[in-house]
């Protein structure tokens, strides 16, 4: 599973006017709408189900909001850089300021997962969340996100 599967430019904003969780959630289903047709009500109520079992963000300043929508045949995702960090009950209890959502199929089981996890391993690295955080160009953070897998095709 590579990223540029998951993602393409029109999936990824920088937002300047975000100030809450809540308010990122509808950015996030927003996004999804906007760039993949989901309907943003449905993204945006998921996602708050998905988070009422525990709270996606990761650590470091990174979260992973997700969610299972009916109707989607793929996995699909967005991505939002946020020009000011925000609570987002995080495990390390850091603000986050870098947000890849991730909405798959409702009987999605293991491309899911794979997904998430290739997700996961790159938001991870602080060398690219560093490069990520220094950006707010959306090609240049297209290509940030997408470069590992580019790297390996040479």
């Amino acid at each position: 599973m590579e990223l540029s599967d998951l993602l393409k430019p029109e999936a990824i904003r920088v937002n300047t006017g975000c100030t809450s969780k809540k308010r990122l959630m509808h950015d996030v289903a927003d996004l999804a709408h906007a760039a993949y047709g989901i309907n943003s009500g449905t993204a945006f109520e998921s996602l708050l189900e998905r988070e009422s079992l525990g709270p996606t963000g990761v650590g470091h300043g990174v979260a992973l909001p997700h969610a299972r929508i009916a109707g989607l045949d793929t996995c699909v995702g967005v991505f939002l850089l946020l020009e000011k960090p925000i609570d987002f009950s995080s495990v390390d209890r850091q603000p986050v300021d870098i947000v890849f959502g991730l909405f798959a199929p409702e009987d999605a089981g293991v491309e899911h997962l794979k997904a998430l996890a290739r997700v996961s391993r790159l938001l991870r690295d602080p060398a690219v969340c560093t490069k990520l955080r220094a950006n707010q160009s959306v090609v240049t953070l297209y290509t940030i996100l997408t470069e590992e897998e580019a790297m390996k095709a040479a």
